[in-house]
C-alpha cells in the first residue's frame, strides 16, 4: 500500500451482534467515496487513508469494543488474493485464529472499562515424580 491509499479490515468479535451487512451499511451512510467489501468477518474499506482513518475513528466511537482493524497489504480485488480470480489465501489460518480470540479480547477490554482489577494468576508449581506416578495409578 502507498502513503496516499491504505486498505483496511475490519473485524467483527464473534461476540457482537452486530453483522457484516450493517457494518458496510453504516460504512456507506457516512457519505464517504471509499470502496468496501463485506466479508464473512467484517469488511475491507480501501480509499485515501485520511479518509479510512477517519471511517475507522467512526466505527470505534459507535462500535467501541467490538469492531477491530488492522492495514491489510492488499488492495481489494488484488488478483494475488481474490478468491474469484482463484488467488491463493496465505494467512487465512492466522486471521482465523485472530477472530476466534476476538471475544477474550472483548471482555477483557469491557472489564477494563468497568473498572476491573488485574489479578495476575498464581504461578505453577512442579508435583514431584512420585506424586505424579501415583495419580497415573490411580487413573488406570
Amino acid at each position: 500500500m502507498s502513503e496516499i491509499r491504505e486498505t483496511r479490515l475490519f473485524m467483527i468479535s464473534p461476540r457482537s451482534r452486530l453483522t457484516p451487512d450493517q457494518l458496510v451499511r453504516m460504512v456507506h451512510a457516512f457519505g464517504a467515496e471509499a470502496l468496501v467489501k463485506e466479508t464473512c468477518y467484517g469488511c475491507l474499506v480501501e480509499g485515501p487513508r485520511d479518509l479510512v482513518l477517519s471511517i475507522r475513528d467512526k466505527v470505534r466511537e459507535e462500535y467501541r469494543n467490538e469492531v477491530f482493524t488492522k492495514v491489510r497489504a492488499y488492495p481489494c480485488s488484488d488478483p494475488r488474493r481474490c478468491r474469484a480470480q482463484h488467488g491463493t489465501r496465505p494467512g487465512f489460518a492466522q486471521l482465523e485464529e485472530e477472530w476466534a480470540l476476538l471475544s477474550r479480547i472483548q471482555r477483557g477490554l469491557e472489564a477494563v472499562e468497568a473498572g476491573a482489577e488485574y489479578a495476575e494468576a498464581p504461578a505453577k508449581k512442579r508435583i514431584p515424580v512420585n506424586e505424579f506416578k501415583k495419580i497415573c495409578e490411580v487413573q488406570r
